[in-house]
């Protein structure tokens, strides 16, 4: 394996995809898959923190996944609250702060309380910030934020630039993703970070979310060494 070499991107935002066929071709129920995808979680956040990455998202949840079975969505739930009690004592062992964001008004006590806990007791921690989407939706984050703008008494007196508006963003203060991975081969970005992605480098491949490990992160940072950032600019301009 060649290793990874350039500038790393600061914030990468990952699309886990696929853990339900990844349990269906084993003969699995699709639960099982959600929790072999906790592995993968786990493996991405430590090599993201070794690599020096500063930010790491990962969307968990969507919106639209209310939309499955029942059964499935209170699985996933409840495999959220465990998997977030067992997780806490591995970022703070590895100096990780960790930040959840999303539409809050759906989600169960449990899940809450445990989002809260881990948010308070990594809070100090500086060596990276994993944030982690559950109940989001790139069109949730932008109505949410002109929502709050609206309700700012007295309105803005000028106009908004757009640094002032990603202030109001569920993702405020934090860089814009250089990087976004998604899994399993679909190629589309799902009503993911939808303002913040503008300019943002897409990276797709066919891997299944649990089977993600080094190598695949390592492949998507190789190739995103290998493109040209210009951001609408001319090279020489740059």
């Amino acid at each position: 394996m060649v290793e990874q070499i350039g500038k790393l991107p600061d914030h990468v935002c990952i699309i886990m995809d696929g853990n339900g066929r990844w349990a269906l071709s084993r003969g699995l129920e699709r639960n099982q898959g959600h929790r072999q995808g906790v592995e993968a979680v786990r493996a991405a956040t430590e090599f993201a923190a070794e690599k020096g990455i500063s930010y790491l998202s990962l969307f968990a949840f969507s919106e639209e996944n209310w939309g499955r079975p029942k059964s499935e969505t209170d699985a996933l739930m409840s495999l959220m609250v465990h998997a977030i009690h067992s997780e806490t004592p591995t970022l703070m062992k590895n100096n990780i702060r960790c930040v959840f964001i999303g539409d809050r008004t759906q989600l169960n006590h449990n899940v809450l309380e445990r989002m809260d806990a881990c948010m308070g007791q990594t809070a100090g921690n500086t060596r990276m910030t994993l944030i982690v989407a559950i109940n989001y939706s790139g069109k949730w984050d932008i109505l949410q934020a002109v929502n709050r703008l609206l309700e700012q008494n007295p309105p803005a007196d000028k106009l908004l630039s757009p640094d002032s508006f990603s202030s109001y963003l569920a993702t405020a203060g934090v860089p814009d993703p250089d990087l976004m991975i998604r899994t399993s081969g679909e190629m589309r970005i799902s009503n993911f970070m939808l303002w913040q992605m503008a300019y943002t480098e897409l990276y797709f491949t066919p891997v299944l979310w649990p089977d993600f490990r080094k190598p695949d992160f390592e492949a998507a940072l190789n190739a995103y060494n290998n493109r040209k950032r210009r951001f609408g600019k001319i090279q020489e301009s740059i």
